[in-house]
């Protein structure tokens, strides 16, 4: 029996092309009850009937016509009401205070040539660092979310070097935290009406990575103990990073950042209802 009861939460929307030319939507929604997925599909002339904010990352949508498979795990959507819209991200005022407050931590660089290399880099792409989200879906995927995983990243760090590891090098931890997603500037694109966030087409035709481009920045810039913890923090290479902490011989400093990255990717606030 169809359900036109349920509220659905968005998890991710995007749009692709078709064997015939025309294209296609692939929505997926959450069923806040028992936390299922819904994997739908919304053909070309749906899709030139809704606005494409229904799809922003956490509204609140009912399913009013649609056909669903025998098992209920997919659907094709012919029309859908918003119940509720969710932010996109951070206020313009809270990027802001974001954005200053991980500056607070660069100055607390000792290193003035690293330092000074950060400061200027950030005053460089201060628009894209405020918007950009810190991934499409696994988390931070909302306006300003890569300025959240970074604090978040700095804060972990700081309490761990000042209360349990105070020989670890700090200036080096702090700037690994600031960086080692700053590729993401160039990956991802997000659009500030709609919060829908897509990959960069023309960052893939020269980039592998945002890990690829950090550990290049670094590298191009003489700070090779920094890059070697960029390259590492995706911590295997079958997730992405460029050195495997399984391998002989890796700094301790590499653990730690990947460890720091991988708690505000799960606990921080990864999504923009936790904002």
């Amino acid at each position: 029996m169809f359900d036109t009861e349920t509220i659905y939460e968005v998890v991710i929307f995007s749009i692709g092309d078709t064997k015939a030319g025309t294209k296609m939507g692939k929505l997926q929604l959450k069923d806040p009850n028992d936390g299922s997925l819904l994997n739908c599909i919304l053909w070309e002339e749906t899709l030139n009937r809704l606005d494409s904010k229904l799809f922003r990352s956490g509204n609140k949508l009912r399913i009013v016509s649609g056909s669903f498979n025998e098992k209920f795990n997919n659907c094709l959507v012919s029309a859908l009401e918003l119940i509720q819209e969710a932010k996109t991200g951070l206020s313009e005022n809270e990027r802001d205070n974001y954005f200053s407050e991980i500056l607070n931590y660069v100055e607390k660089i000792k290193d003035e040539k690293l330092k000074n290399f950060i400061k200027k880099y950030f005053s460089e792409h201060e628009e894209d660092i405020k918007i950009t989200p810190a991934a499409k879906l696994m988390h931070h995927n909302y306006l300003g979310g890569l300025m959240v995983h970074i604090l978040e990243c700095l804060k972990y760090a700081e309490n761990i070097v000042e209360t349990s590891f105070q020989r670890i090098n700090k200036d080096k931890i702090y700037a690994a935290c600031i960086l080692h997603d700053i590729g993401k500037i160039f990956e991802y694109t997000i659009d500030e009406e709609t919060g829908l966030i897509d990959y960069d087409e023309e960052f893939k035709k020269e980039w592998l990575t945002h890990s690829q481009y950090g550990f290049s920045l670094c590298m191009n810039n003489g700070f090779k103990n920094i890059a070697r913890m960029i390259a590492a923090h995706h911590g295997r290479t079958d997730w992405g990073a460029i050195i495997d902490l399984n391998d002989k011989d890796v700094e301790s400093d590499c653990y730690l950042i990947h460890h720091i990255d991988d708690l505000s990717a799960k606990f921080g606030k990864i999504n923009v209802s936790m904002l």
